[in-house]
């Protein structure tokens, strides 16, 4: 009878095989995008894993699988050094609401977790600005959770520890927590490349994931830069903002006198080029007029002597 019990929840899809670790309960904004991590054990890094969508196991149909990483409005992606699948469901309507992380077993039963989506066409109940944020090594990130949720609040690493305090520390990193009215601010400090992974913002039922990425900061290659040379501490008035010397006004007075006298002799040059160019050209004009003028003269004086 035991047995026969055990096969029929097995069959039922009411038992759960926690084989995987995941959110529980998220709130989302219709329209919009998010992405869930599910966390599964090393013996499944070779398995395939797949998103099923449904209220219940045995009822769930198939959204996206590893082996076929795109369908649709559904995505998925599995980091096997960190041993973490994502799905990524974009486009949210009122009917995205229960589904399951899933890894798929040859000769057995699935292992599965379910996760459920709160649509609303409102504000969510819990968010952040961006999923995704990226750290340098040494320094330190803020994220900033807002939530219109009341309940206990926490900062937690997926498949580890959680933090309640306002300060602590999660994966050797010291972590700070501050309240304000619209949610609450976390701070990691003095961040190492192991701090990369995903971590949740908690308020009371509701979670929100957050991709944390810590990586070495840039150096900036002095390579090709030409260094200039320091100006004098008694000039410095006149390029900054500061009260200028009266040194500073004689300069700054001098450079603009310079620049009207060079304007002044510009267009004087300018204009005595133009003028000279009109006066040659009328002294053209008129001369080839008088020439025409004797040429009929003399034309008419012989025609007439003739």
């Amino acid at each position: 009878m035991t047995v026969y019990l055990s096969f029929l929840l097995i069959v039922t899809g009411l038992t759960g095989i926690h084989n995987i670790t995941t959110v529980s309960e998220v709130s989302v904004k219709a329209g919009d995008s998010i992405t869930i991590p599910c966390l599964y054990e090393s013996k499944y890094i070779n398995h395939v894993k797949f998103l099923c969508k449904g209220y219940t196991w045995t009822s769930c149909s198939y959204a996206v699988k590893t082996n076929q990483p795109s369908s649709g409005k559904f995505l998925i992606s599995d980091d096997k050094s960190q041993r973490i699948f994502t799905v990524t469901i974009n486009d949210l309507t009122d009917e995205d609401t229960d589904y399951w992380c899933a890894v798929e077993i040859d000769e057995g039963s699935d292992v599965r977790e379910y996760f459920h989506l709160s649509v609303t066409r409102g504000t969510p109940r819990l968010y952040v600005d961006h999923q995704e944020i990226t750290g340098f090594k040494g320094e330190k990130i803020t994220i900033s959770c807002f939530h219109r949720n009341s309940g206990e609040m926490k900062w937690c690493r997926l498949g580890c520890s959680c933090m309640t305090e306002s300060s602590g520390s999660i994966a050797e990193t010291r972590v700070t927590i501050t309240s304000k009215v619209d949610g609450f601010n976390v701070t990691m400090s003095n961040l190492t490349t192991e701090n990369s992974g995903w971590y949740l913002c908690v308020s009371g039922d509701f979670q929100m994931p957050v991709h944390v990425t810590v990586t070495e900061k840039p150096t900036i290659s002095t390579r090709n830069v030409t260094t200039l040379s320091p100006i004098p501490e008694h000039h410095t008035s006149v390029f900054t903002g500061g009260a200028p010397t009266a040194q500073g006004v004689h300069t700054i007075f001098i450079i603009r006198l310079s620049l009207l006298v060079f304007f002044v002799m510009v267009t004087s040059s300018i204009w005595f080029m133009v003028k000279r160019h009109k006066q040659t050209k009328e002294s053209s004009t008129t001369s080839t007029a008088e020439e025409e003028v004797k040429y009929t003269r003399k034309t008419s004086e012989v025609a007439f002597r003739e």
